[in-house]
C-alpha cells in the first residue's frame, strides 16, 4: 500500500509541475526522432518512379521486379522485429543510429546497383531500416513526452511518414522531368532513376547526426540503473517533478519484475495487450490504405482518367493525408484515442462501401477494366479522398500513438517488435493480393476492405481502452 501511495503522490507532483518543462525542447526532440518516420515514408514510396526504368535497365520481367519491390516490405517486417529488441538492449538512440547507417548504405547501394539482385539486397537492407524506424520512433516519443502532449507528439510519426511519401513523389517527378525520363542520364551521367534513390542520402545522414544530439529515453535509463542521468533528462522536460518521476518509473519496473525476465507469453500464446497491439497493426493495413498509395495512378487510369489526371489525383490524395494528420495532431489529446478510432472506422466503412458499390456495379471494357459512366467517376473520386481523410484523422496517426504508449515499461520494446512486424506482414499481404483482386473485380477488393473497416469498429469497441492523459507508468 505504501508503494501505491508513493506512486500516486509522485504522479500528482509530476502533473502539477509538467508545465515547468520546456515544451519547445520536447517538441524538437520528438521531431528529430520522427525523421525516421520521414525516411520510412520516403524509402517505401521512392521506388514508384523507378520501377519502369529498373525493368528496362536490367532487362527484368514482372516477377523479378515484383520480388525486388517486395523485398523492402519483407525487410521491414524483419527490421521491426529486430528494432524493438535492439532498443531494449542497446538503447533507443543507438538503435536510431543503426537505422541511419542502414538507410545510408541502402540508398547508396540502390543508386549504384549493377544488377537487379544486388539492388534487391540493398532494398532489403533499406526495408530493415524502415522497420526499425517504424517501432523505435513511437516508443521513444512516448517515453520522452509529458502525458498531456504525448498524443500530439506521437502523431508526429504519421505526419513524418506522409510527408516522406509526398516528398518522394515530388523528387521522383522532379528528377524524371529534369532528365526527360527516369531511364535517361542525369547528373554525372548516372541514370535519373539512380538519383531517385541517392536523393535519400542527406536525410539518412541527418537522421543519425540528429539522433546523437538528443537524450536517451529516461525509461530506458532507469531500467539500466542510470537514475541520475534519467533525472537529468526529465528535469529538462518536466522540471522539478523529475525526481518524483524517476521514483515512479523505478517502482513500476520493480512491480513488473526485472527487465531481464521479459516475457510476452500468455494464455493464448501472447499476453492480451500484445494481441491488441497486433490487432491494431493488422487492421491499420487490412482496410486497404496502401492500395490507394501504391496503386492509385494505375487504378484511376484503369477507370478512364488520363495518366496526367491520375498523377494529379495521387498528389491531391497525398496532400489530403497530410492535412488530416494535422487535424489528428490537434484533436488526439482533446478527444482521446478511442473516439477518433471509432469515427475513423465508421467513416472508412461508409466510403469503402460506396467504392465497392460503384465499382461492383460498373460496366467492363474489352480489356476487363471497369468503366464508370456519368456521376460514378466523380463519386468514386470523392469517396476515395474522403476515405483517406477518415484514415488520416484516425487509424493512421492514432495507431502509432497507441503502440508507443499502451505497453508497460517492462515489455514495450519487445511488444512493439511483435506488433510492428505484424503491421509489415499485413502490408505485404494487402499489397501482394491487390493485383489479383483487381483482376477478379474492384467491387470485390473494396468489399473486403469494407468488411475489415467494419471489423475494426467492433475491435475498438470491445478491446481498446482510452489512454488519453495517462502516464506510461499507469499502463
Amino acid at each position: 500500500m505504501q508503494d501505491v501511495r508513493d506512486m500516486r503522490a509522485a504522479r500528482g507532483v509530476a502533473h502539477e509541475t509538467a508545465a515547468e518543462g520546456s515544451v519547445s525542447k520536447v517538441v524538437l526532440i520528438a521531431s528529430v526522432a520522427a525523421v525516421g518516420g520521414f525516411l520510412f515514408g520516403f524509402d517505401t514510396a521512392v521506388i514508384n518512379g523507378a520501377v519502369g526504368a529498373l525493368a528496362s535497365t536490367f532487362q527484368a520481367g514482372d516477377a523479378a521486379i515484383g520480388l525486388s519491390v517486395s523485398s523492402a516490405l519483407l525487410g521491414s517486417a524483419l527490421g521491426a522485429f529486430m528494432g524493438g529488441r535492439l532498443a531494449d538492449r542497446l538503447g533507443r538512440i543507438r538503435t536510431m543510429v543503426v537505422a541511419s547507417v542502414l538507410f545510408t548504405v541502402s540508398a547508396l547501394g540502390s543508386g549504384l546497383a549493377f544488377s537487379l539482385w544486388d539492388f534487391s539486397v540493398w532494398r532489403l537492407m533499406g526495408g530493415i531500416a524502415v522497420g526499425m524506424a517504424s517501432v523505435i520512433a513511437p516508443a521513444y516519443i512516448a517515453e520522452i513526452a509529458p502525458a498531456h502532449l504525448r498524443g500530439r507528439l506521437g502523431s508526429l510519426q504519421q505526419l513524418a511518414i506522409v510527408v516522406g511519401i509526398f516528398s518522394a513523389l515530388l523528387v521522383d517527378y522532379g528528377i524524371a522531368a529534369g532528365a526527360g525520363s527516369a531511364e535517361n542520364p542525369f547528373w554525372l551521367g548516372l541514370g535519373a532513376w539512380r538519383w531517385m534513390f541517392l536523393s535519400e542520402l542527406p536525410v539518412a545522414i541527418l537522421y543519425g547526426v540528429g539522433a546523437l544530439m538528443i537524450p536517451e529515453s529516461p525509461r530506458y535509463l532507469v531500467a539500466k540503473q542510470r537514475d541520475d542521468k534519467a533525472r537529468e533528462v526529465l528535469r529538462s522536460i518536466i522540471g522539478r517533478a523529475a525526481a518524483a518521476k524517476v521514483i515512479e518509473i523505478r517502482q513500476s519496473l520493480s512491480s513488473e519484475q526485472s527487465t531481464k525476465a521479459v516475457s510476452l507469453r500468455g494464455r493464448f500464446g501472447f499476453l492480451p495487450i500484445v494481441w491488441i497491439g497486433i490487432g491494431l497493426s493488422a487492421f491499420q493495413q487490412f482496410v486497404g490504405i496502401n492500395v490507394i498509395f501504391y496503386y492509385s495512378s494505375v487504378l484511376w487510369q484503369a477507370v478512364g482518367f488520363s495518366e496526367r489526371n491520375s498523377l494529379i489525383i495521387t498528389v491531391i490524395t497525398s496532400v489530403t493525408n497530410i492535412v488530416t494528420t494535422f487535424i489528428a495532431i490537434a484533436t488526439v489529446d482533446r478527444f482521446g484515442r478511442k473516439p477518433l478510432l471509432i469515427i475513423g472506422s465508421v467513416g472508412m466503412a461508409l466510403t469503402l462501401g460506396t467504392m465497392a458499390y460503384v465499382f461492383g456495379t460498373a460496366g467492363v471494357d474489352p480489356s476487363g477494366n471497369p468503366v464508370l459512366h456519368g456521376a460514378a467517376g466523380p463519386i468514386a473520386l470523392v469517396a476515395a479522398n474522403l476515405y483517406v481523410f477518415c484514415f488520416g484523422l484516425s487509424w493512421g496517426p492514432v495507431v502509432w500513438v497507441l503502440l508507443g504508449e499502451m505497453f508497460n515499461n517492462r515489455i514495450r520494446g519487445h511488444a512493439l517488435a511483435i506488433a510492428g512486424s505484424m503491421q509489415w506482414i499485413a502490408n505485404f499481404v494487402v499489397s501482394a493480393t491487390f493485383p489479383a483482386l483487381r483482376t477478379a473485380g474492384l467491387g470485390l477488393a473494396y468489399g473486403l476492405y469494407t468488411a475489415a473497416a467494419v471489423a475494426s469498429f467492433i475491435f475498438v469497441l470491445m478491446f481498446i481502452r482510452e489512454t488519453k492523459g495517462k502516464e506510461l507508468e499507469e499502463m
